[in-house]
């Protein structure tokens, strides 16, 4: 899809969940041909004209002020996520998918040597992943928290391609709906980021051809922020864990983030998670890490 369609669908699908009520704007009743608001409401409500409005709907971002793009995303209510997927979205179609705002991360891309010293000295499942949902490193327990994606995995190992086309994404994560909408979220969001990452727009259109669910969520044109929350994970060695996580971009490293996952203490999932800790420790070959 080109950044044009990218900017219309976002918009359309942004003001169609948004009610006049919603808007604060008065609703006369009638049928409404359209759902959610109109665009000359948006237009109204960002304090624009109407056809400067449209022209930006139909994807036409040429010379679009901040200005314009705050006013847009005031009327639309949008979050700081989707505000600043708008911006991405603009920026794209200014400058040319050919000059992204920063490098895509590359297929092979390394962690450097201090860091994945600091992951092996954690004592809690951490991993590094890039905007792709690449695994870029990872520490020995969170290897074995995530074992069941190292099972004949394809290089290289991403929690996207394990969520959607693998049959034991369904089993690892119970959450399973809402990491499914969590990580289409992140995906759309970092399309607009570096739409020239051609790694990442293959990523997508494997996963299109290959679940009817990842491109029904990926048409809602969706966008999430992933900082922190809770993820409920079933593990086939010691079961059920509640784990929180918390994640943050790794300044020296652009593109990539670093993952931590904890269990409160002294709760079922801390004993589950020590004993993993344990099992993965004492001998590889006793958590199936390479089934």
């Amino acid at each position: 899809m080109t950044t044009a369609a990218n900017i219309r669908e976002f918009l359309i699908t942004r003001r169609s969940r948004l009610s006049p009520a919603d808007a604060g704007l008065p609703d006369f009743g009638g049928r409404r041909r359209v759902p959610g608001l109109r665009r000359e409401e948006v237009a109204l409500l960002a304090g624009m004209s109407v056809e400067y409005y449209v022209r930006l709907e139909r994807g036409n971002a040429s010379g679009i002020s901040d200005a314009i793009l705050d006013g847009i995303s005031r009327a639309l209510k949008l979050d700081d996520a989707e505000h600043a997927h708008l911006y991405d979205l603009a920026r794209a179609a200014n400058q040319g998918a050919r000059t992204p705002r920063r490098k895509p991360a590359s297929r092979t891309q390394q962690i450097r040597a201090g860091t994945q010293r600091l992951l092996d000295a954690m004592t809690f499942p951490a991993i590094i992943q890039n905007g792709r949902m690449d695994v870029v490193a990872t520490n020995t327990l969170g290897r074995a928290l995530f074992s069941e994606m190292y099972v004949h995995p394809q290089e290289p190992v991403n929690f996207a391609r394990f969520l959607f086309l693998d049959p034991r994404g369904r089993a690892t994560y119970r959450d399973w709906n809402d990491s499914a909408e969590q990580i289409v979220a992140l995906l759309r969001a970092e399309s607009g980021r570096v739409p020239a990452d051609r790694a990442l727009r293959g990523l997508i259109g494997e996963l299109a051809d290959g679940s009817s669910e990842f491109a029904a969520l990926w048409e809602a044109h969706d966008v999430r922020v992933h900082l922190a929350g809770i993820k409920l994970i079933h593990h086939p060695d010691v079961g059920d864990l509640d784990l929180s996580y918390e994640a943050m971009q790794l300044i020296t490293d652009p593109g990539l983030q670093f993952i931590g996952f904890t269990a409160e203490p002294g709760s079922a999932s801390d004993h589950a998670l020590r004993l993993l800790g344990s099992l993965a420790a004492r001998a590889p070959e006793e958590i199936k890490l390479e089934r």
